[in-house]
């Protein structure tokens, strides 16, 4: 099975809080060689810190700020080079084996902490691995400590457009500006960015958050409500406008995925589709893009089985309209399984794309094909709950309903607001407790959403019928 292949962990981005005791521990080691000036045995404890939590940030920062102090700070314009013969031999291992890659480019980063190919290198890898705070930095460090590479400094601030940064993508092109004056495209970059922040604070959005920790409900929460206020005749005012733009330098990014997600506003899911994918062609290697194209894929296909369900719904005597409606779920199925298995293999390390996987699988009804990812999946923060709640859908599936107990309550006992994920979660663990004979558990379970949403489902039902059953 692929899965056998990938690696057992393949961690996300990380915080301090996120680190496991042992490297909490190294970590306060490490800090405190930096107060006592041991930036060598900082070094070499950070460097087994990263080796096990390669998404910690802040920790590959503490590393390489100490690197820094110990070459002896900013070198001279050209001492600090390009990437050499090890770094060129470390780009095709980076390509086969991200994560795995990442260790042997820190050593080779200790050597010489501005070298541009050993930080070019990690920046591209980073983003193979989503890690897009840690691509960042990449950059970043040569923006710090060797601004003259102006080519490096034009890839950092195209990847701040694709991530909707504007106005950290037009600091960057005017530190380009400030040591090359003749640089055209940094002159407009800056001018460009400049315009499109101050858009972007127009309409309420602040375009600063944490790369990589903005999930896609969120980022689609903030498109919404961007763009709430225009109506239907307005958003094909914007497209033409846009289509515009486009025509006159199909290759700015910030305009395809502006022209991309306004049709996706519209519903107009192939037309979305299409953009997505150019806008992941012509940006840094952003997955997300990569991701969003897919589920307009997704999205037209569930309108084609809305559609149909409709049909059958209106003339539930129309027997080709049932099996149309059957053949059509039924190939989806498996065309989703196909495609989001093509998708975890192009990145394996995105956890949500491991539950996308997982959700059809289960849909398909290969529950322990789906438990694997789903597993995986629980690593990111923001769809946790949801993750816990459908893994214990599955093991009920498969008849292991201690198992299933297991993942309803862990996931019950993170959420402290009475939601409708927690009713839902509630809910369910309530109907697995009912099913195995458990009354008294599963009274409490109903109980719990009866005294804040007396019309949830059937609670109301179950709790008032224990009172005179």
């Amino acid at each position: 099975m692929a899965e056998q292949k990938t690696p057992k962990e393949q961690p996300i981005e990380t915080t301090e809080a996120d680190l496991p005791r042992n490297l909490r521990d190294l970590l306060t080691k490490a800090k405190g060689a930096v107060e006592m000036q041991n930036y060598k045995y900082t070094i070499s404890l950070m460097q087994a810190v990263m080796r096990e939590a390669p998404g910690f940030v802040e920790g590959r920062k503490l590393l390489r700020n100490s690197e820094i102090i110990l070459a002896g700070g900013k070198k001279k314009k050209g001492l600090f080079g390009g990437g050499g013969l090890g770094t060129m031999k470390l780009t095709g291992f980076a390509k086969k084996d991200p994560l795995g890659a990442l260790d042997a480019i820190e050593k080779e980063l200790e050597k010489d902490p501005y070298n541009s190919g050993a930080n070019e290198l990690l920046f591209e890898t980073a983003l193979r691995l989503n890690f897009l705070e840690t691509a960042a930095f990449a950059l970043e460090t040569i923006r710090s400590g060797a601004p003259e590479n102006t080519k490096l400094l034009h890839k950092l601030a195209e990847f701040y457009l694709t991530r909707e940064l504007p106005q950290r993508a037009a600091d960057v092109y005017r530190d380009i500006c400030k040591h090359d004056p003749t640089d055209t495209a940094a002159v407009k970059g800056e001018k460009d960015s400049t315009a499109r922040a101050s858009m972007m604070k127009q309409r309420g959005e602040s375009g600063e958050y944490i790369l990589g920790k903005k999930d896609e409900a969120e980022t689609l929460a903030l498109e919404k409500s961007a763009r709430a206020a225009l109506t239907g005749d307005q958003l094909v005012e914007k497209v033409e406008e846009l289509v515009a733009e486009y025509e006159a330098d199909p290759n700015n990014v910030a305009v395809v995925k502006e022209l991309a997600s306004t049709y996706e506003e519209m519903e107009d899911w192939a037309n979305a589709r299409t953009f997505y994918e150019w806008a992941y062609q012509i940006s840094a290697g952003d997955v997300a893009l990569k991701s969003r194209a897919g589920r307009m894929k997704d999205k037209a296909a569930e309108y084609e089985l809305k559609t149909l369900q409709e049909a059958v719904t209106l003339n539930p005597e129309d027997t080709e309209a049932k099996e149309k409606l059957d053949e059509v779920r039924s190939s989806r199925i498996a065309e989703q399984v196909a495609e989001r298995r093509k998708r975890v293999e192009q990145n394996p390390t995105d956890p949500q794309l491991r539950f996308d996987l997982g959700e059809v699988l289960h849909r398909a009804g290969e529950y322990s094909e789906a438990i694997p990812h789903l597993q995986q999946a629980t690593r990111n923060p923001h769809i946790r709950t949801r993750v816990l709640l459908l893994l214990g859908r599955t093991f009920d599936a498969k008849g292991m309903h201690d198992l299933a107990v297991k993942q309803l309550s862990d996931a019950n006992a993170e959420l402290m607001v009475m939601d409708a994920t927690k009713k839902e979660i509630l809910y369910e663990l309530g109907l697995i407790h009912d099913n195995q004979g458990d009354k008294t558990a599963a009274l409490e379970c109903f109980k719990q959403i009866y005294e804040v949403d007396y019309g949830y489902r059937d609670v109301a039902a179950r709790v008032e019928g224990s009172y005179t059953g």
